[in-house]
């Protein structure tokens, strides 16, 4: 509380964290920093490459797929590092889907990555 002299003297705040608001009428949001901030299709691109990968492990696997499995793994680094998957990590990644082919058309994880790539490069 501080003495009367104190109090006269205003508010002094030292640090603070969070979110605060002083007065009336004020409206606080607050938004912490955890990371980069992702669009909706790059969550759900994100949420499909993390499947495909999980799918993979149930396949007997190939060249094709551990390259697959590769990319996919780039593409998840990079989403969660930058909040995006960039153009050209987009088209590694389409050319890993259409390589890996009939290994992963089993799979409906891929075809959810193939349509969110798709979606993503426009087409």
């Amino acid at each position: 509380m501080g003495t009367p002299e104190e109090r006269a003297a205003g508010i002094h705040i030292g640090s603070v964290e969070g979110a605060f608001a002083i007065g009336d009428g004020n409206e606080v949001t607050y938004y912490e920093a955890g990371g980069p901030v992702r669009d909706r299709a790059e969550e759900e691109l994100l949420s499909a490459v993390r499947r495909l990968r999980e799918d993979l492990t149930r396949l007997s696997g190939d060249d094709r797929t551990a390259a697959l499995d590769a990319e996919l793994a780039a593409t998840e680094a990079e989403i969660t590092s930058t909040g995006g998957a960039g153009p050209g990590r987009l088209a590694r990644l389409r050319t890993a889907l259409a390589d890996a082919g009939a290994g992963i058309g089993v799979l409906a994880s891929g075809a959810v990555v193939a349509e969110s790539v798709r979606a993503l490069l426009g087409g």
